[in-house]
């Protein structure tokens, strides 16, 4: 698996409170509490920069607007991606972990269930993420995508469990209770030299 070069990195700005969108053709970016700030990069050093930036083209090459929202009161990624679809103007939205989990949900279904879920994030790579943004736009168009292919690596699990267990106990730590979700621009910059 490739990773992209570190050239950029991102800061994600607060803007306001989210609020329910009242666009048709937006796609909620739902990220995690830690994402882009306690951490920057996915489990397999894939930079939060490059996860948004895939994510947004992917979603601006079908011709649908995205937004970013910041979830802090939880790093439970269906209730990060069911909240980002009800904060949508389309009911679409795409919910991150900090480590690169990524999930499509959409607002009228249970948050348990979802459109498409990418569980094993060590195979996600740039060009996953650019799909699934893609996916997500195609959903909010009214669309029914053929589903993101994925990798499967039965030794995945066993080999990137301790580590994805450390990411989560620290992303749980940056959980803000009673915090509601924020609406955030991402801020790229260019990464730090040496």
């Amino acid at each position: 698996m490739t990773t992209a070069a570190p050239d950029r990195t991102v800061r994600l700005r607060e803007l306001s409170p989210a609020m329910r969108g009242t666009r048709p053709d937006e796609v909620v970016i739902a990220v995690s509490p830690a994402f882009a700030g306690h951490f920057t990069k996915t489990i397999v050093d894939v930079p939060h920069a490059e996860v948004l930036r895939q994510l947004m083209a992917g979603i601006e090459e079908q011709g649908v607007a995205s937004r970013l929202v910041r979830v802090r009161e939880t790093a439970d990624l269906a209730a990060i991606a069911h909240l980002g679809a009800k904060l949508s103007g389309s009911g679409i939205a795409v919910g991150v972990l900090s480590r690169g989990t990524t999930m499509i949900h959409q607002k009228d279904l249970a948050r348990l269930s979802n459109l498409e879920l990418f569980p094993q994030s060590p195979l996600l790579d740039p060009a996953v993420f650019r799909m699934i943004g893609s996916n997500a736009a195609q959903y909010a168009k009214g669309e029914s995508p053929q589903p993101v292919p994925t990798r499967n690596d039965q030794m995945a699990r066993p080999r990137w469990q301790a580590k994805a267990a450390l990411l989560h106990l620290k992303e749980f730590e940056c959980i803000e209770t009673g915090r509601s979700p924020v609406e955030v621009e991402a801020v790229f910059e260019p990464a730090p030299v040496g």
